[in-house]
């Protein structure tokens, strides 16, 4: 029996597409600046909005044939609920984690400058989708100004370094423990609030400490940054020449001086430092806190309701994730040499929360993956200079009507009852 197709419908969807189109793309591609000038391109223009509305076109009459209504309801369908294993389930990452160990750890010997650099940046992100993933996966906290601990650990090497004389190794911990007393700074005033609320609140948070490093000159050098000491290993620099009063390597070993040596140790140090706050985090949420973490993001009532302290429960959420931010801003100030207020701006904000949203909210897996997604992403669209932020936020919206509850949902095994216990 032959379906009869809603012709008016579908027009009417191509008309809005063909308007929206010419919206977004108009400012982008039908004006190119010239010095203090413009010049317009139509023929440009009209190219995207007819591709775009041709497009939608095709994509509604398919929509209204049955396969078209099939593949319509498995994306309503799918991933809804709470996904449970069956009792028993053995996850296959008990084979897969032991091989992608030995690649990370042989990666080094054959990967350029260029990749390790990348893969650094990737494992430093992976670092700060964790943390936020506590904020926001698991306790359903909206936190906007995350950043903000990012930027204290990345400073507090640049600070220690040129007033206190404090080198990597002292500071890689003492940077997690004032991002946690910043975490609980922030959590004590917003106890009480929620949602939107909550993320404008924070929102300001990650806008006041950028605007004190940008306008403290005397003490941050406000935007001009500060340089960030090279790690050692027992006094050894990774440099050509000692600066800090070290010894080379090289000179030390007595070998030929290699320049990837600097970010070799980086990456060695960082993959350990992954691998310890994935083991912490797997262990957290198997533990009452964890639990006591997710029942806030369900209900805040009827946590309180069950008798557990809400202020405890927020505080340790924000706390915990602020201090992997002070790691990772600790390893991003290194890897980068120098420190200023532009590299903790809102868009860093926005780039760790799409992690969490696009691996999937409480999901370890899935945000390790979206982490380096993320980062690689923007380096294999360079070639499309000009329009890599626009290809790079379509994808993402692919991704969320694609996968609307993420990269790798977050899952439960099921238990079995006891005999003789009613269900």
């Amino acid at each position: 029996m032959s379906e009869k197709l809603d012709i008016k419908r579908v027009l009417l969807d191509v008309a809005l597409a063909g308007l929206v189109a010419l919206i977004v793309f108009g400012p982008i591609v039908g004006v190119v600046l010239d010095g203090y000038s413009f010049n317009l391109e139509p023929k440009r223009l009209v190219l995207i909005v007819a591709a775009v509305m041709l497009g939608r076109l095709a994509l509604g009459l398919f929509l209204q044939t049955s396969r078209g209504r099939s593949l319509l309801d498995s994306f309503e369908g799918s991933d809804s609920g709470v996904h449970v294993l069956p009792p028993g389930h053995r996850s296959r990452l008990r084979w897969v984690a032991p091989l992608l160990l030995v690649a990370a750890l042989i990666f080094p010997l054959f990967a350029s400058k260029y990749l390790l650099t990348v893969v650094i940046l990737g494992l430093i992100y992976v670092l700060l989708g964790l943390g936020l993933n506590i904020v926001v996966g698991l306790a359903g906290l909206l936190d906007l100004g995350y950043v903000a601990f990012y930027a204290i650990g990345a400073y507090g090497l640049a600070l220690g370094y040129h007033y206190l004389d404090l080198g990597f190794w002292t500071v890689l911990p003492l940077a997690a423990l004032m991002a946690a007393v910043a975490g609980a700074i922030l959590g004590f005033p917003v106890l009480r609030m929620h949602g939107d609320y909550l993320a404008i609140v924070t929102l300001g948070f990650g806008e006041i400490i950028r605007l004190v490093l940008n306008n403290w000159l005397s003490f941050t050098g406000g935007p001009n940054g500060m340089s960030v000491p090279g790690p050692t290993l027992f006094g050894l620099e990774f440099s050509r020449r000692a600066k800090d009063g070290g010894v080379p390597y090289h000179e030390f070993f007595g070998v030929s001086y290699d320049a990837n040596m600097k970010f070799m140790f980086i990456y060695a140090v960082l993959l350990v430092v992954v691998m310890l706050v994935l083991y912490i985090k797997h262990r957290l949420t198997r533990m009452p806190v964890g639990r006591a973490w997710e029942a806030l993001r369900e209900d805040e009532i009827a946590c309180r309701a069950m008798g557990l302290n809400h202020v405890l429960v927020k505080l340790s959420a924000f706390m915990i994730g602020a201090s992997t931010a002070g790691l990772a801003g600790v390893f991003f100030a290194t890897y980068q040499g120098f420190v200023n207020p532009s590299s903790f701006t809102f868009f860093e904000s926005a780039l760790i929360l799409a992690i969490v949203v696009l691996g999937g909210m409480g999901s370890t897996v899935g945000v390790v993956i979206a982490a380096f997604v993320l980062t690689v992403a923007p380096e294999l669209l360079r070639t499309f200079a000009d329009y890599r932020v626009l290809l790079f936020g379509v994808l993402m919206v692919l991704m969320m009507i694609w996968r609307p509850r993420g990269l790798i949902r977050i899952s439960r095994t099921g238990v079995e009852p006891r005999k003789g216990v009613a269900p």
